[in-house]
């Protein structure tokens, strides 16, 4: 069970944190807000207007460790929205444990680090693609020798989906990019059966509950035949499709937000009969604003009453030999099957990426559904069917505006009681490690541990590699 909390300042979100941990979570998630996740500090002109908007604030590792302070990191599992910069925010996970006395072979979560559904549904990419691998595979490698325990990437297709993907493009476009990864770790000397059993997978949850749960069995049996076949893999474990489910946000809706509620417990279902590993609910006010603490709770509650007071958990795969589930798994399969081809037709992942190709065919899978609700075709209840004349109040959280002067203050702070010299020193490591063939995260980690910012450290990398320009920006 997960359940969000970051957001606003990293002092607010440890709170949360606490309480989550009290009310029974055994697993936190962080999503940082958009400045972090694009690797500019809460300072920078281009951070005005959006901090600690829809995630936490980290800028350096003394926000880390307030926003994990007093919890117990050798024994809870975090789970990090986080991709470009992925390895920064791991590495000050890694500082904060360590002065906690918990060494990095003791620590399990999950960084999301899957930077090419960013080209493709989201948008918070900063470096060009080959670079973005190549720093996944550092991170591969370095978590392989010094955080064991660690899933070293979260391969989505939750935010495709949001996008408007349908099911089966949802999976193949993931798998077609966990291809892509797997590939790179390969030619950074890794082996699949060393990295396979670290891959995780991260896949919304629908109301449509009976597809729902065939879009999950058949993701468990091409990925399998995929690294059995394709990479010759020998291990089990390498075989095996983990995944985490969050409930589809995209499905929610403004009007009538208490339905939203029974939409979250379905969704909720579907994924666990389909057989997920990990579970994040989301809240009931999701489509108005973040979630208050109210309905931060009761999303988690939603999990412990499935998980506690049902059956459904007491067996693997329940509706296995059901004609009706077993016939939409095998079409499933085939059309998941077909689109991975047609991205292997197009030269792989990053070249269909290049090419346009899963963008397309997701903003038409969008537009078809939104001519399908706006026409009737489609019914969500409270918007174009059974709605009512008078919504009843209701007050969104709103984050402080104040948050943003609370960081640019605390980054001064940083920036004059800390060692000037010896952080330019580490980042010209960095920069000095960019351009050769070594692993990056050693640099990185002596740069952050010098007390260098998220923003330093990125634009150090910009500056030997550049940014990504989507072709269709020009």
């Amino acid at each position: 069970m997960r359940q969000y909390a970051g957001f606003g300042t990293a002092k607010e979100s440890n709170e949360r944190y606490h309480q989550l941990v009290a009310a029974g979570t055994g697993g936190l998630s962080v999503a940082f807000d958009l400045p972090t996740q694009m690797g500019y500090d809460s300072d920078d002109p281009i951070a005005s207007g959006e901090v600690g908007k829809v995630g936490v604030a980290v800028d350096s590792v003394e926000d880390m460790r307030v926003l994990f302070g007093g919890l117990p990191l050798d024994k809870v599992s975090t789970s990090m929205t986080i991709n470009a910069p992925a390895a920064v925010l791991l590495l000050m996970y890694q500082l904060v444990a360590a002065e906690q006395g918990v060494d990095g072979a003791a620590l399990k979560g999950t960084i999301q680090n899957d930077v090419l559904k960013e080209y493709i549904a989201r948008g918070t990419y900063i470096f060009p693609p080959k670079q973005s691998l190549r720093l996944i595979s550092d991170i591969f490698a370095y978590c392989k020798r010094e955080m064991p325990r660690w899933n070293t990437i979260s391969i989505s297709g939750y935010h495709m989906a949001e996008a408007g993907a349908t099911p089966a493009q949802e999976i193949a476009f993931t798998l077609a990019n966990a291809k892509e990864y797997v590939r790179a770790a390969q030619a950074a000397g890794l082996s699949i059966d060393d990295i396979g059993p670290r891959l995780s997978f991260f896949f919304v949850a629908r109301t449509t509950l009976l597809e729902e749960i065939a879009k999950f069995r058949a993701a468990r049996r091409v990925w399998a035949r995929i690294v059995r076949e394709e990479f010759g893999s020998t291990n089990p474990k390498a075989q095996m499709l983990r995944f985490h489910t969050q409930t589809a946000g995209v499905q929610l809706t403004a009007q009538q937000p208490e339905v939203n509620l029974v939409r979250v417990s379905l969704q909720a279902l579907g994924a666990v009969l389909g057989g997920t590993q990990s579970l994040h609910t989301n809240s009931y006010d999701e489509a108005i604003a973040l979630p208050t603490t109210k309905a931060a709770r009761l999303a988690l509650r939603t999990q412990q009453v499935i998980a506690f007071e049902t059956d459904v958990c007491k067996t693997v795969d329940p509706f296995a030999g059901s004609y009706v589930v077993e016939s939409l798994t095998d079409d499933l399969e085939g059309s998941i099957t077909e689109l991975i081809q047609a991205v292997e037709d197009r030269g792989g992942a990053v070249a269909a990426i290049e090419q346009g190709f899963q963008k397309a065919e997701i903003e038409q899978s969008a537009y078809r559904t939104t001519q399908q609700i706006d026409e009737g075709e489609r019914t969500v209840v409270g918007v174009n069917r059974f709605a009512v004349d008078e919504e009843e109040p209701y007050e969104p959280l709103r984050v402080d505006p104040s948050i943003e002067a609370e960081q640019r203050e605390r980054l001064a702070v940083l920036r004059s009681g800390r060692d000037a010299s010896a952080v330019d020193s580490a980042l010209d490591a960095v920069r000095t490690a960019a351009t050769g063939t070594e692993n990056l995260l050693p640099p990185m980690k002596e740069a952050l541990a010098a007390r260098a910012t998220i923003g330093e450290v990125c634009n150090a990398l910009r500056g030997v590699w550049g940014t990504y320009t989507p072709a269709d920006a020009f």
